[in-house]
């Protein structure tokens, strides 16, 4: 009987461990496409980035954490992007389409308002800084040991990444960055228990 309930239990979590994979690789995998694309269309796509308050720059909310200007760009967003959206599922898989949403509507709408005129925005950081943000905070909302924790060793690993929200870097979206991480926080109260 237990060894019944030990397998039943490790099918479980081999198919959570699973679908996690799944949905970051796939995540991933549209980036890396959009790359290509972005690649062999001459740099064309990336017009589907953000532009900052024009009509057809709202597009960018959703295209824009897919596209990438280098390969440098892409590879510095993959490895954050892997390990906390990962940390995000490890909290609650639940939580992961949720958070991943408020953080592109945070860093879209906060780029699309804020950004230089003519400006182009586009990358996966503001997603990160949701992730980044949500996983700071979640602790706070949910008073759980397991999320407390899961906060403060973000917060030691990374919090230092928060200064990326600050104007301090030309050319890198401080505005998307903002945006991210304020709809990370939301995402994490919105998630309190009550």
């Amino acid at each position: 009987m237990a060894k019944s309930v030990i397998a039943q239990s490790a099918r479980g979590v081999t198919r959570t461990v699973k679908a996690q994979v799944t949905v970051l690789s796939s995540a991933l995998g549209a980036a890396w496409l959009a790359f290509a694309g972005t690649v062999l269309s001459g740099g064309a796509l990336l017009w589907y980035g953000i532009v900052p308050r024009t009509v057809l720059g709202l597009r960018g909310i959703l295209f824009a954490p897919f596209l990438h200007a280098n390969l440098n760009h892409l590879v510095a967003n993959t490895i954050p992007f892997v390990l906390l959206g990962w940390l995000v599922m490890l909290r609650d898989p639940r939580h992961f389409g949720r958070v991943t949403i408020a953080a592109m509507l945070g860093s879209g709408l906060v780029s699309w308002a804020l950004g230089a005129p003519g400006s182009v925005h586009i990358g996966a950081s503001g997603v990160i800084f949701g992730y980044l943000g949500f996983l700071m905070v979640a602790g706070w909302y949910a008073r759980t040991f397991a999320s407390i924790a899961l906060s403060v060793g973000v917060t030691l690993a990374w919090g230092s990444l928060v200064f990326g929200v600050l104007p301090t870097v030309p050319g890198v979206s401080w505005q998307g960055h903002l945006g991210g991480f304020i709809g990370g926080v939301l995402a994490a109260r919105a998630f309190r228990r009550k």
